[in-house]
């Protein structure tokens, strides 16, 4: 499991300024409970926690130099995100890929991110659509899969963030946290050399991007609600026709 540990002198209830996470350290202000959610969150969504996997708290709390209270609140606030299965008598797993809720997951995304994004493209700024033009072609020139994944959830996050309703933004971001492991399930589909159906699909991914990139910098809400609900729906169908990802 890669976790990165915690001085195990750290106050249990208080709370302390350490290093980053890249640094391998809480941040400044977390408590242990936050520290290591984040840290099982990362290793969830950065695809080193795969689909299934049991998570062990004896050994979770074992490598960050907690008691296991802070790791029980860890994987109780992750199973409400979606991210891990806990189980009576057979403890926690990440959470497994699973049709039906996929297919509620990105009902909901189509609903919710298009009016995200119709409010905030007239409110971005000059700086933001540089931003966005930056992660845009980032995104088409990475080959690496956790780099295409963390750089299309910055473009995608970006491009609502000038939306003045933080609520519904927050929403969001926790539907983006739910859906991770099809995204990644998603990139495989649509990357990997074959014939038929799929074939040429990471490049319509580039020109729906692009597309929306344009509404945004002409700062034109109902031309990129309507791309942006378009996108989010051939994803969803694009991998609801991979039916043996379910079943594995």
């Amino acid at each position: 499991m890669a976790l990165v540990s915690i001085p195990s002198n750290m106050d249990r209830t208080g709370r302390e300024a350490a290093e980053d996470a890249d640094g391998g350290r809480a941040r400044a202000g977390e408590l242990l409970g936050e520290v290591v959610t984040r840290r099982l969150r990362d290793d969830i969504l950065e695809g080193r926690l795969r689909p299934g996997e049991r998570i062990r708290q004896e050994a979770v709390a074992r490598e960050l130099g907690a008691s296991r209270i802070p790791v029980r609140e860890a994987l109780l606030q992750l199973e409400n995100e979606g991210l891990v299965s806990l189980a009576p008598y057979s403890g926690a797993r990440v959470a497994k890929l699973d049709f039906a809720e996929y297919t509620e997951l990105y009902r909901i995304r189509e609903q919710l991110e298009p009016l995200a994004i119709a409010e905030s493209a007239p409110r971005l700024s000059d700086e933001a659509i540089a931003q966005l033009r930056h992660l845009m072609l980032q995104i088409e020139q990475t080959r690496d899969p956790a780099t295409w994944l963390a750089l299309d959830r910055r473009f995608h996050l970006a491009s609502y963030a000038a939306a003045p309703m933080p609520r519904l933004l927050k929403m969001i971001e926790g539907f983006w946290n739910s859906t991770q492991q099809y995204r990644r399930a998603f990139y495989a589909a649509v990357s990997a050399p074959r014939d038929g159906p799929l074939a040429g699909d990471q490049p319509l991914t580039v020109v729906e991007h692009r597309l929306l990139f344009d509404a945004l910098e002409r700062r034109d809400p109902l031309d990129a609600e309507a791309i942006l609900r378009s996108h989010i729906r051939r994803t969803q169908l694009t991998l609801a026709g991979r039916q043996e990802v379910f079943d594995e």
